[in-house]
């Protein structure tokens, strides 16, 4: 093994040579910019002396004349064609070990692994561009790790004799761990390592165990697992629920000299029957005959964070809560989450409050912003409060199917005004106690989800507008708003060549998108290909993130849109409410830059929380097909792509691949563009077709589902 390992070393360290070497001379052409350099500069400038190392600059410089990187200028002497552009940013290191660089553009430049000079995923790094060679993709290279993007990394235990390698996925590099750093962490042991250093002549970084989690492919690791393949955390600091624990409910004088008291006045939650932090109520009271005013009230969670740097600066780092399918791993710690801040009934609790004055056809009269106490009458479920709008019977009957009467007239609104009407249904399991899926059903949007959602809507967009619309610069403010692009035509022309490659007749104009996304969607709900296309229509938008910068919110048709209502999970809505305050005090206006920082980093977070959740809900569908190997199901195609085809079990939404190669009967060629695969034989699969499945394999590590076609 030891005599494998040095002449492993030896290899590699000449080549790392060369590499560094190659990047030697481009930097050095680099520096001297106009004035041309011979050979014989560059060796004096890069103090070369031995003979290998002259022969080697000798072939780098006649590569880099033929790729057109450098030029001759006289005889003998050579100068940069053009500067070569350095950027820095965020590298995304794939499991091949090949990294892309995203471009402000939207453009990704490719880095191959060679060139990578050790950055791992999502590190901040700085790249040279390489000149284009003609029209190809644009590629680079690492020349700088700037910041590691975790100090720790999750995988698995491969022991080899006395070491072992941990493997990991989403980082680009499998760790090398000595038995001295292994911390008894036995083969097929999750665990949790750190980096020690990452020698110049080693293919692998060298890293040490710090936590054992449990074996892979137990259900508490694998959960764990993959908030660590994310680098998420695992738990609060001892430091952080301690410094929680400090408040308590009671009021001040100031509350009550300072806070607008709607405690007198009915007001209600409406939740998920297991939800346990409830970050927003509605108060409703009758002003005059047709005119009420409708409070949304918010957890007043600055509040708290104002007051604590060590809880503000953890729910910043954090920045949102993440929603596994079992558990909830929250922004907050529990003590705020589902105490404090919590708007549970019959409990005082301090909110940040949008108060409009409405009429029943949905008008809004007047407006008022600030600080109250609350105090809920009745906490309804989803179900419970359904069961009152479809009945018109119940606890306060009358104040709910008033609101869901306005409810429908603001949503109407909101749909001729140009928003797009996704209305997915989503998978849900059914858990045992021990937190096994025993089945799945489908979360439908009910009356009672969308009256909730077009007040939270109402607010959202009311104190977007209270903060943009200014009438002159002079009265800019800075403020976080949630903004949504217009979506991308390249996307979008391909979603409207799939539908109407399996049957719609789908046009669009720039100026009408939304008019035609919406008939589109409309159509589809009443054909087998609903979700496929809605999931497509979702794919061809652009994605919605937090800036400072407005350009208004394209998928809900709105000018001015912000995050208010979701405090106890989401920093935004915090951020939100910060800078109401602030400017309801009369202060100046926040620093921009800042603010869009902060913004840029919740975007971030939101997406890995995302991420961590699409992969919890793949390992339960894993786990929850085990038992099920062998068996044969209906199926919808919903994916093609050059190796095969992907599966969704119907009434399960399950998803698996068949190999093409796995298809006995004839030899499939796949068209991933016409979004089909096509036998020798003619016959046809496209991306919608039903078809009859068996699930041949489960694989919780790789969180994969392998399916073959039944004919």
């Amino acid at each position: 093994m030891s005599k494998f390992i040095k002449k492993k070393k030896k290899k590699l360290s000449r080549r790392k040579k060369i590499l560094s070497l190659d990047r030697k001379v481009l930097q050095y052409f680099q520096s001297k910019l106009n004035r041309p350099q011979t050979i014989k500069h560059i060796f004096k400038g890069l103090d070369v002396l031995d003979k290998d190392n002259k022969n080697q600059i000798l072939k780098i410089v006649q590569n880099l004349l033929a790729e057109g990187v450098i030029k001759e200028k006289g005889h003998g002497a050579y100068i940069l064609a053009k500067p070569l552009k350095t950027i820095s940013g965020t590298i995304e290191v794939n499991q091949s070990g090949n990294g892309f660089f995203l471009m402000e553009d939207g453009d990704d430049v490719f880095i191959s692994k060679k060139n990578t000079n050790k950055a791992l995923n999502k590190d901040q790094v700085e790249i040279q561009l390489s000149p284009n060679n003609n029209g190809n993709r644009q590629e680079g290279q690492v020349i700088s790790i700037l910041e590691r993007s975790r100090k720790t990394y999750m995988g698995i235990v491969q022991k080899s004799g006395k070491n072992a390698f941990v493997v990991t996925q989403k980082v680009g590099k499998d760790f090398f761990v000595s038995d001295k750093h292994l911390k008894h962490a036995k083969n097929g042991d999750r665990v949790i390592i750190q980096m020690l250093n990452w020698p110049n002549d080693a293919k692998n970084p060298f890293g040490e165990v710090i936590e054992v989690l449990g074996q892979a492919g137990d259900h508490e690791t694998e959960i764990q697992g993959i908030l660590g393949d994310f680098g998420l955390p695992l738990k609060f600091p001892e430091k952080v629920e301690k410094e929680a624990k400090r408040f308590t409910e009671e009021l001040t004088e100031e509350d009550r000299k300072t806070r607008r008291d709607f405690r007198s006045i009915t007001t209600f939650t409406i939740d998920p029957h297991d939800a346990k932090d409830f970050d927003d109520a509605i108060s409703v009271e009758q002003l005059e005959d047709d005119l009420w005013e409708v409070g949304i009230h918010i957890a007043d969670v600055s509040y708290y964070l104002d007051q604590s740097p060590i809880l503000d600066a953890e729910a910043q780092e954090r920045a949102t809560s993440i929603y596994l399918v079992d558990r909830v791993i929250p922004m907050l710690p529990e003590y705020l989450s589902n105490g404090l801040c919590s708007l549970r009934p019959d409990e005082t609790k301090r909110c940040f409050s949008v108060a409009v004055k409405i009429n029943k056809r949905g008008t809004i009269k007047g407006l008022w912003i600030g600080r109250t106490l609350i105090h809920s009458d009745r906490r309804f479920t989803y179900e419970e409060a359904q069961e009152v709008i479809e009945t018109k019977q119940g606890d306060y009957k009358d104040e709910i199917i008033l609101l869901d009467s306005i409810a429908k007239k603001l949503r109407a609104k909101r749909m001729k005004q140009g928003a797009i009407a996704f209305d997915r249904e989503e998978m849900r399991f059914k858990l045992d106690e021990d937190n096994n899926p025993i089945g799945v059903y489908m979360k439908r949007s009910l009356d009672a989800h969308k009256l909730v959602e077009e007040f939270m809507l109402l607010a959202n967009r009311s104190v977007g507008e209270s903060i943009g619309k200014v009438k002159a610069k002079k009265d800019y403010r800075t403020f976080v708003y949630r903004i949504h692009d217009k979506p991308d035509l390249d996307k979008l022309q391909n979603f409207t060549d799939f539908v109407n490659k399996i049957g719609f007749n789908f046009s669009w104009e720039e100026h009408t998108i939304n008019e035609n996304l919406n008939e589109i969607l409309t159509e589809a709900h009443k054909s087998p290909f609903a979700d496929v296309v809605e999931t497509l229509a979702m794919r061809s938008m652009s994605k919605a993130v937090y800036s400072t910068n407005n350009i208004g919110h394209y998928g809900l048709g709105f000018g001015f849109y912000s995050h208010f209502t979701s405090p106890i999970r989401r920093y935004p809505d915090v951020m939100a409410h910060r800078l109401i305050q602030r400017y309801l005090d009369g202060g100046a206006s926040a620093n921009a830059e800042t603010y869009e920082s902060l913004c840029k980093h919740s975007s971030s977070m939101e997406k890995l929380a995302v991420d961590a959740e699409r992969a919890s809900i793949k390992f339960m569908q894993v786990k929850f097909m085990e038992d099920k190997v062998g068996q044969t199901f209906d199926a919808v195609v919903n994916g093609i792509t050059e190796n095969g085809i992907y599966a969704e079990i119907k009434n399960m939404k399950c998803e698996g691949m068949i190999r093409l190669s796995s298809i006995r009967s004839d030899y499939f060629t796949a068209f991933p563009k016409d979004f089909m695969v096509k036998g020798s034989k003619g016959r046809v699969i496209r991306f919608g077709d039903e078809i009859k499945i068996q699930v041949t394999n489960t694989d919780l590590f790789k969180k994969q589902i392998d399916m073959v076609l039944v004919e």
